[in-house]
């Protein structure tokens, strides 16, 4: 079997990695322990999430043992990392929620039974520990000069960094060293964004415990401009399907550009790389990978059978096949309509647009259709008799489309 890290890399998860040749060495010979976190700042993993996510799991495929961290201490104080403000303070109640949520998406990417992985939370010893014997024990091994170096600092500087952000990294240094000593966890791995804080707990356990310990960050997900992906109109593609629908996620990677396909079938599904580069090789209809990566994503994130729905409505809607109760549909009251309930209204009610302003645009740009007829008035309002037949059809563009129902 190939080694883990020729796996990773070839699928393009690698950025930073300590003691590479080490490492290497080591996932080689023996069964390692290691450790990716997650801070429960909202109910639904992202996108940004998924790579940490495959990548555990391609580690657990090799032979490894994944430990999924639920920041229940961690997510009171809040990552400055990516930041240029500071993040909001959630009460006990909403991260018992998110954390309860999130502990269910990460659940179908690994195998927890017989020890194969294990998920815990580290407010189990952050919200227990006493002050002074942690400044005493863990304080005295950061140079704050160091720590101002690092880049998840440095966005925070000018507006002002909270002493309460300012211990976030070693809160997260404090994890590792916990792991290291509860369970052997000999690894840290997550997004390049966290190198600065991962790095942190892999110095702080050589430092204090004399052992080796190793960090290694993955390739954030961008595209080939270089911008983050997963962004919609309703804000970060979630994972859970009452944030962003099925069909919604699934039509997000079936329109990528075609630059970003192929790195997307490598760092976003298990198929063989010899697969992917033959979907995406020159003259290979792109539009095949596509739909290819937007199935098997959707798989992965929704299961087969929404997969296979949201492949239906697609369908429906660009080739005629299927039918139109596979398409994203929500309901509108009778007495709304009554009222005057106007097309930009629902523009917005479908994510179809994030803001009146834009959906104005739209409008004006000749770029919605409502059951087939171009609207051209901004303040256009709906009829109960739209809603005949399928229910009212509202298309944006090319290719957004979603159907309103009247309910009496």
């Amino acid at each position: 079997m190939a080694n883990v890290l020729d796996v990773l890399r070839e699928r393009g998860f690698l950025q930073q990695i300590t003691f590479e040749e080490e490492l290497y060495k080591l996932l080689d010979n023996e069964k390692v322990t290691f450790y990716v976190g997650f801070d429960p700042t909202a109910d639904s993993l992202h996108i940004g999430h998924y790579i940490p996510l495959m990548a555990m799991a391609h580690m657990q495929r090799a032979g490894h043992r994944p430990i999924a961290l639920v920041g229940g201490g961690t997510a009171m104080v809040g990552d400055p990392s990516g930041r240029t403000d500071m993040r909001k303070m959630l009460s006990p109640e909403d991260l018992a929620h998110n954390k309860a949520c999130i502990k269910e998406q990460i659940g179908r990417f690994l195998d927890f039974s017989e020890d194969r992985a294990l998920m815990v939370d580290n407010a189990d010893w952050l919200m227990n520990l006493e002050y002074i014997p942690f400044l005493r024990d863990v304080g005295v091994h950061f140079s704050v000069n160091r720590m101002l170096t690092a880049e998840c600092y440095k966005a925070r500087m000018e507006k002002g960094l909270s002493f309460l952000e300012f211990n976030y990294m070693l809160m997260q240094a404090y994890d590792f060293l916990v792991l290291h000593q509860k369970y052997g966890c000999m690894l840290e791995m997550g997004g390049d964004d966290q190198w600065s804080n991962i790095l942190a707990g892999a110095d702080l356990i050589r430092r204090k415990e004399k052992q080796p310990a190793y960090a290694c960050t993955f390739s954030l997900l961008l595209n080939s401009q270089g911008q983050k992906m997963g962004k919609t109109v309703g804000g970060a593609l979630f994972l859970d399907k009452n944030r962003v629908s099925p069909y919604d996620f699934y039509q997000y990677w079936r329109n990528v550009d075609d630059a970003d396909v192929a790195k997307c079938l490598a760092l976003l599904t298990f198929m063989p790389m010899e697969e992917v580069r033959e979907l995406t090789a020159p003259g290979a209809p792109i539009n095949t990978a596509k739909a290819t990566l937007a199935y098997e994503v959707t798989k992965l994130i929704h299961g087969a059978e929404e997969a296979d729905r949201a492949k239906a409505a697609a369908e429906a809607l660009f080739s005629g096949k299927g039918s139109v109760d596979t398409m994203p549909t929500g309901v509108v009251k009778g007495q709304q309509v009554d009222n005057g309930l106007r097309v930009i209204d629902l523009l917005v009610q479908g994510s179809l647009v994030k803001s009146l302003g834009e959906g104005r645009r739209v409008i004006s740009q000749g770029a919605v259709q409502l059951n087939g007829a171009k609207v051209i008035d901004p303040e256009a309002k709906v009829a109960r008799s739209d809603f005949d037949g399928d229910g009212l059809i509202l298309k944006k563009g090319k290719k957004g489309f979603y159907r309103f129902l009247l309910e009496d």
